[in-house]
């Protein structure tokens, strides 16, 4: 297969199968509740709604719609809400959440305490823009934009190995990835530019699995052919990427937010990672953000569903300390066995509004 063209293409492949239950955190808001209004007509979910009640209700009403009372939960603070919806995430009383009108570091901190039971043992947990480029021929992943903050080596294939099983699921197998850099060539100087052609190398020594990975690349490199051309770069990645894996939080939120409000990209934010998949969209955004976000949550649950037992990991890296983690251990990261075939992961804190 190889995959959707536009969002209308997943989101029609999202008609097909039955709902599943979302809670939606902070959910008073104009456009969220239309969103989720919608994915519900669509067959595609059971909306939990929470938050202020009295807020909701308004919101609701404001905007011609209806919930019944057993689809909305009173909490009084973001980070209440928060907690709630982990509460119903762990005991299984929801398979997906998404985010409402609360704080992005907010939720995930709820979602990422080890309380919360969430988190999976020795799993990174990261973020990926599934973007709808009107210029582009294919929808293209960028990672990471909103959770990992200065993404060392090992952190970097974890990141890379989530946005390819991600792909797997739309359909795109083997997926092209390209790693970017300021530049095509490794230079000592760019840190970014050698962990591009370390990950190159580690995806044909198969520590990076299912799909074709080449970097350093350029950002022009990586999506125009012509441009790879003049530059004499010769590969299948290169000018026809699916996925770009940038080299930090801050390059990557730039990257998606200027596709966004300058080129008109539908961008789809979904955290991968824990036990169910957070759809994270920014306050900001649309309602058609918001529906791709539900309609690829709702694939990613149906692959999932269908997936036979996992294999063996092999081992990425070994690590032992990172400048990706600001925030303490405890806050942030499963306990782990520190040997080289369990390496311990680690994630940013201070989250980005997506």
């Amino acid at each position: 297969m190889t995959g959707f063209r536009d969002f209308a293409a997943l989101q029609t492949a999202a008609d097909t199968g039955p709902p599943v239950k979302v809670a939606i955190v902070c959910a008073a808001q104009r456009e969220v509740l239309v969103a989720a209004d919608t994915a519900f007509k669509r067959g595609w979910i059971h909306p939990i709604l929470i938050g202020d009640l009295d807020a909701i209700k308004a919101e609701a009403e404001a905007a011609n719609l209806t919930f019944h009372p057993d689809q909305v939960l009173p909490a009084w603070s973001e980070k209440e809400a928060a907690e709630r919806a982990a509460s119903l995430l762990r005991s299984g009383s929801t398979h997906a959440a998404m985010k409402g009108l609360i704080h992005t570091n907010i939720l995930l901190k709820a979602l990422l305490d080890a309380r919360a039971g969430l988190r999976q043992p020795g799993e990174r947990v990261s973020h990926v823009f599934l973007a709808d480029i009107p210029a582009y021929p294919k929808l293209l992943a960028i990672t990471d934009a909103a959770v990992n903050i200065a993404p060392d080596l090992s952190a970097k294939a974890a990141i890379l190995q989530h946005a390819i099983d991600l792909m797997a699921t739309i359909g795109v197998d083997p997926p092209k990835a390209a790693i970017l850099s300021a530049v095509e060539t490794v230079n000592p100087l760019i840190s970014s530019s050698l962990d591009a052609a370390a990950l190159s190398v580690m995806s044909h020594r198969g520590q990076v699995r299912g799909a074709l990975v080449d970097g350093p690349l350029a950002f022009d490199n990586a999506i125009s052919l012509k441009a790879a051309e003049v530059k004499g770069i010769a590969s299948p990645e290169a000018g026809d990427a699916d996925i770009l894996l940038v080299p930090d939080l801050v390059s990557g939120n730039i990257l998606a937010k200027n596709l966004e409000y300058m080129a008109d990209a539908t961008l789809a934010g979904l955290v991968l990672g824990l036990n169910a998949p957070i759809v994270l969209p920014s306050r900001a955004d649309p309602v058609d953000a918001r529906l791709a976000g539900l309609a690829l949550a709702r694939l990613s649950l149906a692959a999932k569903a269908r997936k036979s037992p996992p294999q063996d990991k092999v081992p990425v890296w070994p690590v032992h300390a990172t400048r990706s983690s600001p925030m303490s251990e405890v806050d942030c990261c499963p306990p782990s066995d520190p040997t080289p075939t369990s390496p311990t992961s680690l994630n940013g804190g201070a989250h980005a509004e997506p």
